[in-house]
């Protein structure tokens, strides 16, 4: 049995994998995963998404240079999201924020707490 035997899959194909910095463990982005990106990111020690809206694989910084380098991975207790914990090289997020949680819930609104990296 291979690991991606205990993943579950959604309907689609897809599974949610959560990337957290391993060392500060600041949740950095969500992204998707099928099973090609899953096995690319065994391959290779960094991680590969697939993109619903481009409707293909890609590993990310792959054009902005800002990669994800595996150190650990998780699986949920119902096998059907990954945590990543990863060693980020530059901004996590495609607005050029170190996270993309970067809008915080205060009273009825959202307020940015986080500027883009200049």
């Amino acid at each position: 049995m291979s690991l991606i035997d205990d993943l579950k899959f959604d309907a689609h194909g897809l599974l949610p994998a959560i990337a957290q910095d391993a060392s500060s463990g600041r949740v950095l982005m969500m992204a998707w995963m099928n099973r090609e990106a899953f096995d690319q990111t065994l391959a290779t020690g960094f991680a590969h998404y697939w993109s619903r809206s481009r409707k293909k694989q890609w590993k990310k910084g792959e054009t902005s240079g800002h990669v994800q380098k595996v150190v650990d991975m998780y699986l949920d207790c119902d096998g059907d999201t990954l945590l990543l914990k990863i060693e980020q090289a530059g901004p996590a997020c495609h607005t050029n924020r170190e996270s993309c949680f970067y809008n915080q819930r205060q009273n009825n609104d959202w307020i940015i707490i986080e500027e883009p990296v200049k």
